[in-house]
């Protein structure tokens, strides 16, 4: 194993930054998806697909 995955494995066992990394992860995740919906807004996308966009947003939302 290299030295990096061995650093963050034992990294990912103090919970804060177990915590911290999974609070990072989620924020680019939402950001990641909310661009996506902007640029299918821009570019004129049916309606119906971008509500299913904002649904799929708020479902991982509320299940995080």
């Amino acid at each position: 194993m290299n030295t990096a995955k061995k650093y963050f494995r034992q990294q990912f066992s103090i919970p804060e930054f177990k915590r911290s990394y999974f609070q990072e992860k989620i924020k680019l995740d939402i950001e990641y998806q909310l661009e996506e919906l902007r640029s299918d807004i821009e570019s004129h996308k049916p309606d119906e697909e971008l509500i299913k966009k904002v649904d799929s947003i708020k479902q991982y939302v509320t299940s995080v």
